[in-house]
């Protein structure tokens, strides 16, 4: 059987490989320790909950851990923009992720609407 793409799949797995470059640059360029674990903890998360959706049991369930994926991309939101203030993150790096979270967190929006809809 071929294996449909799977967008949000690909795209929050991205994201959380532009998390963890992001991670380690905090840690070794800026010796930041402990915002930047957040920000680890809160983006690869969203990526982890999507794949749980895809092996849901039932539609609530599924709405579930997208709901969880949704609520990740807002800490992760968060983490990116105190970073960003706080001089971690240049704003161009900052931006950029925050631009991809901000796409992640519209898909999520979308899918969990569209699994509420009525059949």
């Amino acid at each position: 059987m071929e294996n449909k793409p799977n967008v949000l799949k690909d795209k929050s797995y991205s994201f959380a490989l532009r998390i963890i470059n992001a991670y380690k640059h905090l840690v070794t360029e800026n010796k930041e320790y402990i915002l930047s674990k957040q920000l680890l903890r809160s983006g690869t998360s969203i990526g982890a909950n999507v794949a749980e959706a895809n092996q849901a049991q039932s539609r609530p369930d599924f709405i579930s851990k997208l709901g969880i994926a949704l609520k990740e991309t807002v800490e992760t939101e968060y983490w990116l923009s105190l970073l960003q203030d706080a001089d971690y993150l240049t704003l161009a790096q900052a931006r950029s992720l925050l631009d991809e979270c901000n796409q992640l967190k519209a898909i999520l929006t979308a899918s969990i609407k569209s699994s509420k809809a009525p059949k």
